[in-house]
């Protein structure tokens, strides 16, 4: 497989960059395979269906603005009613208020915290730094793209290889003591 922006031939059709020019090769093997034609990917039938998070979020979402909405007409039933009915209406607009307004938003923080979320389709994506070569060389002037800097900007001479002959090395610790284990046999040979 060939860099289609600098033709430099890939080491293996696994590379994700081309290593001359540094152009995204994610796509290409595919666009080879299917002689040229961007692929088409099948949308799944499941996408259309909500994942059950967002309808828990929705639920809650509801009974809080059910909550909302009727909260506030118990109420105005329960202060133009007399008698063991108004107590009715006190404790139906209390009872209420707790299932839609506590109950709405225990519902949207389980359905955020403990549900599970749509799962994610994963589609190639084109490259984004993708300029085909015509328009590249239309812009620079030239047949040729350059992206490394001119060859005199770096120039090679001025390096010479070391000679590790001029390097002295450390005596060793063990021909060190070697000769001086050497040097007391000479001198005390009794012992």
């Amino acid at each position: 497989m060939h860099c289609p922006q600098c033709g430099q031939q890939q080491v293996s059709e696994i590379t994700r960059f081309c290593s001359r020019c540094g152009f995204s090769m994610e796509g290409v093997a595919q666009l080879l395979v299917s002689g040229g034609i961007m692929p088409a990917f099948p949308v799944s039938e499941g996408d259309a269906e909500r994942s059950p998070k967002w309808k828990g979020v929705r639920q809650g979402m509801i009974l809080f603005l059910i909550g909302v909405l009727l909260v506030p007409i118990m109420g105005v039933f329960s202060a133009f009613t007399r008698g063991a009915l108004s107590e009715g209406f006190e404790m139906l607009t209390a009872l209420f208020a707790l299932i839609c307004f506590v109950g709405g938003l225990v519902r949207m923080l389980y359905a955020a915290l403990f549900e599970q979320g749509a799962s994610r389709v994963m589609l190639p994506s084109a490259p984004t730094n993708y300029v085909p070569p015509s328009l590249a060389a239309s812009q620079t002037g030239s047949g040729r793209v350059n992206v490394l800097p001119p060859a005199t900007a770096n120039p090679a001479g001025g390096w010479r290889r070391p000679n590790t002959a001029e390097l002295v090395g450390r005596p060793s610790v063990t021909e060190n003591t070697t000769r001086l284990l050497d040097k007391n046999t000479d001198r005390d040979p009794d012992q």
